[in-house]
């Protein structure tokens, strides 16, 4: 029931479905005043959902800084990437298709071969409402495979579908795992909400953030003035950040 809800509040706090709905109540309402005010509103909302300088400095103000290199200073047994970056239903059906957050997987190989992580847990099966028979962490699997990764340095968790699930099961799956063994991957939007899980099952680890979202701050015309699709996307993401925050706090799981 937690996973539907958690879901459902998913795509209501996204930025079209709030615009929407606040038409939606305009054109219902019979007061003109307040019909006026919501029909008003909602551009207001729309407006400032694609303002791309609006969405960079709340994204950024979340995102957690992506570690440079030279601060690694120690090895990993494991390195823990979170799956969320693959289209499962997009066809043909031979071949994995890559979305955005793609770099947790380009980033995990890159710590593999400089040799700051030995093993890599892929974590994550299918987060859709409706069950989907592809799961994501098998596609990543096949992807180091082609990248060159040892199979006997890859392991798979792949019934997980979110990232409370993912802690509780890789708990199971190495139950004498040590955090200081392990290096936790992920987008630095999600980097946050996934942390809290870990430490929530008693799992303190270190973190790598990948797929930076935001850039440096800009006072361009174009940026602070010009509606963005992009912002839609950055906002997208972050409420959806929020509401799982809020959710999973509610329900114990951080």
């Amino acid at each position: 029931m937690f996973f539907f809800l958690s879901k459902l509040l998913n795509y209501l706090a996204q930025p079209l479905t709030l615009v929407f709905m606040v038409w939606v109540l305009a054109y219902f309402i019979r007061s003109l005043r307040w019909k006026r005010i919501f029909f008003i509103g909602g551009f207001g909302l729309l407006y400032f959902f694609s303002n791309a300088f609006i969405a960079n400095e709340c994204m950024s103000a979340w995102e957690v800084d992506e570690t440079p290199w030279t601060s690694l200073q120690k090895t990993y047994t494991w390195g823990i990437v979170l799956t969320g970056v693959t289209r499962l239903d997009t066809e043909p059906e031979d071949r994995v298709h890559f979305q955005k957050g793609a770099d947790r997987v380009f980033h995990t190989f890159q710590l593999y071969k400089k040799g700051i992580i030995q093993n890599i847990l892929i974590s994550g099966g299918s987060g859709r409402l409706i069950g989907n028979r592809k799961k994501e962490a098998d596609e990543l699997y096949d992807v180091f495979l082609i990248m060159g990764v040892d199979s006997a340095r890859l392991k798979v968790e792949n019934e997980s579908r979110n990232t409370h699930e993912s802690a509780v099961a890789i708990l199971k799956l190495l139950p004498t795992i040590k955090p200081e063994e392990c290096l936790l991957i992920t987008s630095a939007f999600h980097m946050r909400r996934s942390r809290a899980c870990f430490v929530k099952q008693g799992l303190e680890l270190d973190t790598f953030s990948a797929d930076k979202r935001t850039h440096k701050r800009l006072y361009t015309f174009d940026v602070l003035f010009i509606p963005s699709v992009e912002a839609l996307s950055l906002w997208q993401s972050l409420l959806k950040e929020w509401v799982g925050m809020m959710a999973y706090k509610l329900a114990g799981y951080i």
